[in-house]
Order: structure tokens, then C-alpha cells, then sequence
């Protein structure tokens, strides 16, 4: 869920057979410096791409699934002073007996560690997660520890019905990090999993 500050692709398949499929968002990043800084223009670029993928737990996970993931941009940043927050409306929809569902984040850095890298430097971001659409703060997700107890409002697998939406995710680059990041093209992988409670 970060992404480029400019305009992406984003590839969406689905693996079939029966019960939900298995959804994967893949960014392909545009050209161009994701965040600049307004006074160390000439001197300091960071490019943000993270490419997103989501699939269930396991074979008996069918019941849970994620859609309309999308990239999301950070524009260009001038202030380093601020954090620089993200959030989307995601649809999750849990077919169990109370909506339930847990969800786990792992990053592409050492030990799953929600990490961007460029080269030998790297840029850590933060991951929270709401089970309701319209946030832009959430619970805040440990690297490979499922964030349990979340209750699904969706009523149909993709939100084509009901609510459009059902959670939210959260990305934040704190102003530390984006102020001692080194120049570069950063970039990394985010994946979510899914289970039914």
C-alpha cells in the first residue's frame, strides 16, 4: 500500500477453482521521484514504491477475501517535518458464522520488517489496519503477527452489494525516516494474508 506519487498500473488476477479466489495486486511503477524535498530539491529524491499482494491463509481460508486494493500515492512531499500517511478503503468479507477474520502484514526487509530499500539504504514505514472503510488510522500491525478479533461489515464477497467498502489500511513514512533517508529509488513488497475467525 504505498506506492508511487505518479500514475500506476495495477494488475489484479485471480486464481480459480472453487470458493473465493486468491487476489494479487502487482504496481508497476511510473518513472519519476515519488517524495522531493522542497528545499534539497538538487540534492535529495526518494521514489516510493510498494508493490501490494494479498491471499488467504490457507485452502480452508476460501471463506475470507480481499478487493479493491488499489496504489496508492504520497504526491510530492515538501515537508519532511510531517509524516506522510496513506490510507485506502479495502472490501474484506469473512463467511463465517460471526464476519470474523485476522489478517497478517509482512514486509520485504530483514525478518519480514516493513522495509523499502535502494540499494544498501533502507526506509522503514509503518502498517495499521481498521476493520472499518473510511480511516486513516487503524491497529498498528506487527511484522508476521495476525492482528485477530476483526469483524467483516461486508455483506457480499466484492462489495458489489451493501457497503462498498468494509476496512481500511493504513501506510504512514514517519518524518524521521523520510528525513534521513539517503537519495534513492526505494521500493519493497507488502503482503497481506487473511483467515477466517
Amino acid at each position: 500500500m504505498v506506492a508511487n506519487a505518479h500514475a500506476a498500473t495495477a494488475f489484479v488476477s485471480g486464481q480459480g477453482g472453487g470458493g473465493f479466489s486468491q487476489d494479487v495486486l502487482r504496481a508497476r511503477p511510473a518513472v519519476g521521484p515519488a517524495i522531493r524535498s522542497a528545499a534539497k530539491a538538487s540534492s535529495l529524491w526518494i521514489c516510493i514504491c510498494l508493490v501490494l499482494m494479498c491471499q488467504p491463509a490457507s485452502a480452508a481460508s476460501n471463506k475470507v477475501r480481499i478487493t479493491n486494493l488499489t496504489d496508492v500515492s504520497f504526491g510530492t512531499i515538501s515537508n519532511f517535518a510531517s509524516d506522510a500517511i496513506q490510507a485506502e478503503s479495502v472490501c474484506l468479507y469473512s463467511d463465517t458464522n460471526t464476519s470474523g477474520y485476522n489478517i497478517t502484514a509482512t514486509g520485504s526487509g530483514p525478518a519480514g520488517a516493513f522495509q523499502l530499500s535502494s540499494g544498501l539504504s533502507s526506509l522503514a514505514y509503518e502498517v495499521q489496519w481498521s476493520s472499518s472503510a473510511g480511516q486513516a488510522s487503524g491497529a498498528q500491525l506487527s511484522s508476521s503477527v495476525p492482528l485477530t478479533g476483526q469483524i467483516s461489515s461486508a455483506t457480499q464477497q466484492t462489495c458489489n452489494n451493501g457497503p462498498a467498502n468494509s476496512a481500511s489500511l493504513v501506510v504512514i513514512v514517519r518524518s524521521a525516516a523520510l528525513s534521513s533517508a539517503a537519495a534513492g529509488s526505494y521500493s519493497g513488497t507488502l503482503t497481506l494474508v487473511v483467515g477466517p475467525e
